[in-house]
């Protein structure tokens, strides 16, 4: 196992460079970018001071080319990133104006607490409404919540995050929930316990969104999981035997069932990037879903790049680290 993960850790610097120069040479082609962003915010401003729309000579665009590094090959200008990369700058941001890390990190809690909360509250209730599920095999109790599922299964977060803003937001319909924003205005100068049910109503309809898909699958894989188990000879020689089948079910073929749910735990390592993108546009939450979209909009490049270089580093180790919980869990797998 320790060879195998070292192969892994190893793996991961071909991996990055790969994608990260994927990533570049697709940038080259989207078409757009801090020059002329540049340019015409300087045509916009002189419009806008009355005058008419002033001209940019080639001297001045070559000036702002050398400004964002743009006088470059495009080869330089990979080579140049990637050695700053290696030293832990990730560049600056061309709408911030600030280092591109900063900017990422000034973000990094919004989507951390949604990234988190969703992920151990799926597992908290996936878990159990599973098993009872399986449990309750084919019953009225099945079928019902299976619908109610697989309706959340086929629905994306986003999707649901826009019916829920018309049916609860205070459309057409209900004014139950705020549908922007972490906290009210008058946050401030509410009381301790008034502070946090102001901050769980504000979460309601977003954290519903984030969980949606994950709590499909994780319900339908563990009902699944353990009802495989539950139809294995060994449950049936423990049956034999005399021990009875609640005994069977949570002693021996629960603990088994738990196995391939090991699978999903990796992804706590990416919580942080999960499917927020859209949701956290929808919902006005300032978090890193929000910033990936808007640099791209924006085409500030140093920050998609350091996303995805960010992305792609999480998520390998959350598959290594699922990797081990797999082994952890079941004896028999060897990764050698």
């Amino acid at each position: 196992m320790t060879a195998y993960i070292l192969r892994r850790l190893l793996l991961l610097v071909p991996t990055l460079l790969g994608i990260s120069l994927a990533c570049f040479i697709l940038i080259q082609f989207v078409p757009g970018g801090p020059v002329e962003e540049t340019i015409s915010k300087i045509r916009a401003f002189s419009s806008m001071r009355g005058g008419s729309t002033r001209e940019i000579s080639p001297a001045e665009v070559e000036n702002i080319k050398s400004y964002f590094g743009f006088d470059q090959p495009a080869y330089k200008r990979y080579f140049h990133w990637l050695g700053h990369l290696l030293k832990g700058d990730f560049g600056n941001s061309y709408t911030y104006h600030k280092p591109v890390l900063g900017v990422i990190l000034s973000k990094m809690p919004i989507s951390l607490f949604f990234g988190l909360t969703s992920f151990f509250l799926s597992y908290l209730i996936s878990i159990p409404l599973g098993v009872a599920k399986a449990l309750r095999n084919q019953s009225a109790f099945d079928t019902l919540s299976s619908t109610l599922i697989f309706a959340g299964y086929v629905m994306p977060g986003f999707a649901l995050g826009v019916l829920l803003i018309i049916f609860f937001g205070g459309g057409s319909f209900l004014n139950w929930f705020p549908i922007s924003g972490m906290v009210s205005d008058n946050f401030e100068f509410l009381g301790p316990w008034d502070k946090t049910l102001d901050f769980l109503h504000h979460m309601v309809l977003p954290l519903t969104c984030y969980m949606v898909g994950e709590f499909a699958v994780l319900t339908l894989l563990t009902k699944n999981s353990l009802l495989e188990e539950l139809n294995k000879d060994y449950l049936r020689t423990a049956l034999a035997k005399g021990v009875s089948f609640k005994s069977a079910a949570w002693r021996h073929a629960l603990r088994n069932a738990f196995i391939p749910l090991a699978t999903g735990m990796g992804e706590i390592f990416t919580v942080m990037f999960a499917g927020a993108l859209l949701i956290e546009k929808i919902f006005d939450l300032d978090g890193m879903g929000l910033l990936f979209y808007n640099s791209i909009v924006g085409r500030d490049y140093n920050v998609v790049l350091g996303l995805i270089v960010l992305i792609s580093l999480f998520t390998m180790l959350g598959r290594l680290f699922s990797d081990m919980l797999y082994a952890a869990a079941d004896p028999r797998i060897r990764f050698d």
